[in-house]
């Protein structure tokens, strides 16, 4: 866990780049994630040192070669801040370095191609390398949680915000589909990397850090386990920052836009899918995959997406994926489509209905957990609802914590669906067998099936009521009366 300090630091270092006229929250991130970045390739040339000494051996494959020494992070940290800052900015300096070493195999450095140097001042660059050298890089929670807070800033500036999906939704949907020492897990638009870094954090819980032990597993888990597509230069730079300093090392980030035909050749690749695609924005409708469009024909990237999903699923394979309520009714040909494809020839699992405050500040929309299984034959028997009413946090902009929370409930009743079947419909959760389903035209929307009980309310008749206003016309009266003879 990062400290007080630390985040007051981290506050202090933005505070400073918004006066310095850095006002984009992602810029802002994407300049510290280069600091980091160069602090790391220190550490590993430090690393390769010791290990040097210690065999009696010429380093190998060193970053740093003789008379770069005024590049690491160990030389220049501790220099004036105008000194630092011309070592940054000057030809072949710290920053030029940086951008050059990127082909060295890290998956941060593979996308640094259009990386600038935007720091305003020596002050501000000083200030940033003082708050990163200040913290244990070595510990994997500390570095990682310092990450995450950079990242929350993007949803409390109210800006960009549709990149971030709130951690505690990503682990809840972790948490549900339970991912596997065996799988290969996808995020087909995995901004930040939010839900792949969920994902490897699961296999950090005590009761699976045991895995780490198997050697099979390690291998999987460092190279093959974790995949993202992302076209976004910027949050790729950000995704890859965020995986390394959550210990994944070799994750596999494709630049490439998820929806399009140069993405075609991913078929049938992964075992578990974790999204929260995007339901808006511009769309090249003609440079998208003709395959999708065979599917589902339609400009609408949330549909296109659920589609790309399958395709790139395995035979068995599991998804987890935020959608705008829509999809679950929308009325167009292209809704049915998708509906009647995950109803009748896959297995849709679960439908969790989440309230509309969840993505605030930055979007009011309602949305809800889409779970299937993808089988290409059908499976569908009973889907179970859930209606979550709170998430842990007030649904106002503000997002405050509050005591009201239905996760842990969604999870336990998750876990023991089996039981479900005598769960009334005006409950929060319950199923829903198929055949209901097809009958309602595959409307997926908590609304159509939950029921609603509605509290009889009394009220006096006419009469009463008059009789009453009557009464009390009389005794409002009879205190002014009072209060005149009170006044002569």
């Amino acid at each position: 866990m990062i400290t007080g300090t630390i985040k007051s630091q981290v506050d202090k270092v933005w505070e400073a780049f918004w006066t310095g006229g850095v006002a984009n929250p992602l810029t802002v991130i994407e300049q510290i994630t280069y600091l980091l970045f160069i602090r790391r390739l220190d550490e590993v040339q430090l690393l390769k040192e010791r290990q040097a000494n210690v065999a009696g051996l010429e380093i190998r494959d060193a970053i740093y070669e003789k008379g770069q020494e005024s590049l690491r992070w160990s030389h220049f940290k501790n220099k004036d801040p105008d000194v630092m800052y011309q070592l940054f900015t000057k030809q072949e300096g710290v920053f030029e370095f940086m951008k050059s070493v990127g082909a060295s195999g890290s998956v941060f450095g593979e996308h640094m191609k259009g990386a600038t140097f935007m720091i305003p001042t020596p002050k501000l660059l000083d200030q940033v390398v003082q708050m990163i050298d200040g913290i244990d890089m070595v510990d994997r929670d500390t570095k990682g949680d310092l990450y995450e807070y950079l990242l929350s800033k993007i949803a409390s500036a109210g800006k960009n915000g549709q990149f971030r999906t709130p951690r505690h939704i990503i682990k809840l949907m972790v948490e549900m589909m339970e991912p596997k020492a065996d799988d290969t897990i996808c995020d087909p638009s995995c901004g930040t990397a939010g839900f792949l870094v969920a994902a490897s954090d699961y296999f950090h819980k005590p009761e699976n850090k045991g895995l780490f032990n198997d050697k099979t597993f390690r291998k999987h888990y460092d190279k093959g386990m974790f995949s993202g597509i992302e076209f976004d230069a910027t949050m790729l730079r950000i995704g890859a920052m965020n995986m390394q300093l959550h210990g994944m090392e070799h994750p596999t980030l494709i630049a490439k836009d998820a929806l399009g035909e140069g993405n075609a050749n991913i078929k049938e690749e992964y075992s578990l899918i974790l999204a929260n695609p995007p339901f808006k924005g511009s769309l090249d409708y003609d440079g998208v995959d003709s395959t999708l469009l065979t599917m589902v024909k339609t400009k609408k990237t949330e549909l296109l997406f659920l589609a790309l999903m399958l395709r790139m699923m395995k035979k068995g394979g599991r998804a987890a994926v935020i959608v705008p309520d829509g999809v679950l009714f929308g009325s167009s040909k292209a809704h049915k489509q998708i509906r009647t494809e995950l109803v009748d020839n896959q297995k849709l699992d679960a439908i969790i209905s989440m309230p509309s405050g969840v993505f605030k500040p930055y979007a009011g929309v309602s949305t809800a957990i889409l779970i299937f299984t993808k089988t290409d034959g059908g499976g569908t028997d009973d889907v179970w609802f859930y209606d979550m009413q709170a998430d842990g946090y007030s649904l106002d902009d503000k997002r405050n914590e509050v005591k009201e929370n239905d996760i842990p409930d969604i999870l336990t009743r998750w876990k023991a669906r089996d039981t479900e079947a005598k769960r009334k419909r005006t409950d929060t959760s319950f199923l829903v067998p198929k055949a209901e389903i097809v009958e309602h035209e595959y409307d997926l929307s908590i609304n159509r099936y939950k029921e609603i009980v509605y509290e009889e309310v009394v009220y006096d008749a006419p009469e009463v009521i008059l009789s009453n206003i009557k009464k009390l016309d009389q005794e409002r009266n009879d205190a002014l009366s009072l209060l005149e003879k009170l006044l002569k």
